[in-house]
């Protein structure tokens, strides 16, 4: 019972101190396609402030290198390129980059995530303009596919020791 108590201390532990990290610098996860070329094709923000959709498309470096083809323009560093788009944009300074892959996020979210978020995004009324306040966005569309389809939870542990979710220090 003691080993029990250790762990879940430890546990807590462990989100306290990686929630007060974010008090300064958020974290920043994207979804990339492990089929194509690698592109990010979303991401957000998370920090204890809160979780913020980001859009790769409109998240741009002072040369007007986009978050979305990181992998493309900087294949030696995208993931510093990544965080330099971010403080470029959005003036923030992400201390990590969660990377989630197409795999990964079937295996969570099912196998028709992906299908069930272009529906959303392009058929289902959520294909607004994200920098038009209170119209729908791409992030509605995630938000509501993945609420829709609900989480596996156990699948997450799994999925970061396959190598579909990594954790980059940046």
């Amino acid at each position: 019972m003691e080993k029990i108590h250790l762990i879940l201390i430890t546990l807590v532990v462990i989100i306290f101190i990686f929630l007060a990290a974010t008090i300064n610098s958020p974290v920043l996860i994207v979804a990339e396609d492990a089929e194509e070329d690698a592109s990010i094709d979303m991401a957000a923000q998370f920090s204890i402030k809160g979780f913020d959709w980001v859009y790769p498309g409109s998240s741009y470096n002072s040369n007007g290198e986009t978050l979305h083809n990181v992998h493309l323009n900087n294949p030696d560093n995208p993931y510093g390129a990544a965080k330099e788009i971010m403080e470029y944009t959005y003036k923030e300074s992400p201390f990590l980059i969660i990377s989630v892959n197409n795999y990964a996020a079937e295996s969570i979210f099912g196998g028709s995530i992906v299908d069930d978020i272009r529906a959303n995004d392009a058929y289902n009324g959520y294909a607004g303009n994200e920098n038009v306040p209170g119209t729908m966005s791409r992030g509605d569309a995630m938000s509501v596919a993945m609420l829709e389809n609900g989480i596996n939870v156990p699948m997450i542990p799994i999925q970061i020791l396959l190598g579909n979710i990594k954790f980059i220090p940046v």
